[in-house]
């Protein structure tokens, strides 16, 4: 990148072999929200291997969500200005609302407003895009809290969707992915009943993966267990995840 970064929103430009990345920064070592944010917005071409800068965010903006739809990139959620809890511990300012890019128009962005009020939710929660979830529109849904939203584009707001048939006590610790038109939730279980350290570690190393899939059209869901795929353990606070079509 011409300014290395993290917690940047990311996505792929769709039929174009270009990525397009935004925001980010840095995490202070002891106190997180002590770290840099930035607002610059670069596009990498894979064919020329080179990063060029495009239209900067409206303001800094650090730990959100990039997408595609169409040819408009999406950046939703995220933090920028710290506040301090007793004048002393910095803590992360968490954005409400999105900003859209056209790239065929300039590249300028539009900003969108707050998705939500104050107090309904503190953060924006795990984001999929699902292009053919069998509606008139591709579907932006969140995961927060053990239930599933749905974006309104109309209203710019979050309407519930679903509720998780088996909730994991962490969201964190859930991987949200769109496979095919449907929403996957994956939770590693009996991976921590052991309170023995060598046990746990035994167990872990054995732990099942739920899969829990949501059919939005259908508005159904299914499960099923299986052994993960990978010799280590999974850790879904840190796996990459990315959305597939089969």
């Amino acid at each position: 990148m011409i300014t290395p970064r993290g917690s940047f929103a990311c996505a792929a430009v769709p039929e174009c072999g270009k990525i397009v990345v935004a925001g980010g920064g840095s995490r202070h070592t002891m106190f997180g929200a002590a770290g840099s944010r930035m607002s610059s917005v670069e596009m990498y071409d894979i064919v020329k291997d080179e990063w060029v800068p495009l239209d900067g965010l409206p303001r800094f903006r650090a730990g959100c969500v990039g997408f595609f739809l169409g040819r408009e990139f999406w950046v939703m959620g995220g933090y920028g200005e710290s506040r301090t809890v007793s004048g002393v511990f910095p803590v992360d300012e968490y954005y409400r609302d999105a900003v859209v890019m056209e790239l065929k128009n300039g590249g300028k962005w539009k900003e969108l407003g707050d998705m939500w009020d104050e107090g309904e939710r503190r953060r924006l929660g795990k984001i999929v895009v699902v292009e053919d979830g069998g509606r008139d529109s591709p579907g932006i849904y969140m995961l927060d809290r053990g239930g599933i939203f749905r974006y309104d584009m109309a209203s710019n707001r979050w309407a519930r969707e679903a509720c998780v048939p088996k909730k994991a006590c962490d969201d964190a610790s859930v991987g949200f992915v769109a496979i095919d038109g449907e929403l996957y939730l994956l939770t590693l279980v009996n991976a921590n009943d052991s309170t023995d350290s060598r046990r746990s570690r035994q167990h872990k190393r054995s732990a099942m993966l739920l899969m829990q899939i949501y059919h939005p059209s259908r508005r159904t869901w299914r499960s099923l267990i299986t052994k993960p795929p990978f010799a280590l353990p999974l850790d879904f606070r840190t796996a990459v995840m990315c959305t597939i079509r089969v």
